[in-house]
């Protein structure tokens, strides 16, 4: 089996001090039940517009044509995109691009014979984000990361493509407690995710770890 995963800086595995982000977890649970390759090819600071950019010429070496084993494609990605730039008064990529840029994504994929699912974004705590301490033109806002997070579940509904739900889940429990600097996970929220992802590919037989 191969999985490729792309995303962001959550994805990439940044601020987990423990095992290096959930798609470095899920590779390790993996290696122990069954022979598979993982790809971790998150890019911090990423949006659905770098990510098209490399999204074909990254899956092509990965995903060869007559390759005999199952592969899947797990795309975690718009937090960046939902991202509010405080001058201009608008979200980094509008809804509209991102939905269309959404939709790019789902059609490439289907150029290769793999199983392609989403996995949700995550939920911020504003009073560290508005704006980050890092830049004081950037805020995120859980209200544009609720949009940005429904387009891609409406898509993914339109389109017949699994959809691993995290921030509805995350703001039942005391998600704050989840985040490193308000926006990324910390090792606990890494683990989240990581359960939430193996759980919905076990689940949905995806993967077989018996």
């Amino acid at each position: 089996m191969r999985i490729v995963v792309f995303g962001y800086s959550t994805t990439y595995g940044c601020w987990d001090y423990e095992h290096e982000g959930w798609v470095n977890r899920l590779r390790r649970f993996l290696d122990k039940k069954i022979s598979s390759r993982v790809y971790n090819l998150g890019i911090s600071g990423d949006t659905t517009i770098e990510l098209l950019e490399r999204f074909e010429r990254e899956c092509k070496p990965r995903i060869k044509e007559g390759l005999e084993e199952l592969s899947v494609i797990i795309i975690a990605i718009g937090i960046n995109d939902s991202q509010f730039l405080n001058d201009k008064k608008i979200n980094r990529v509008p809804e509209e691009e991102f939905e269309l840029n959404i939709r790019k994504l789902i059609e490439i994929s289907k150029n290769f014979k793999s199983k392609t699912l989403f996995v949700g974004l995550t939920p911020v705590d504003e009073s560290k984000t508005m704006p980050v301490p890092w830049d004081k033109n950037k805020s995120y806002k859980n209200e544009y990361i609720h949009k940005y997070d429904g387009i891609i579940k409406s898509l993914c509904k339109e389109n017949k493509i699994p959809f691993v739900e995290v921030f509805e889940k995350m703001l039942n429990l005391n998600y704050e407690k989840l985040l490193e600097d308000g926006l990324h996970p910390n090792s606990k929220g890494h683990m989240f995710i990581f359960e939430a992802v193996k759980d919905f590919l076990i689940d949905n037989e995806i993967i077989n770890v018996d």
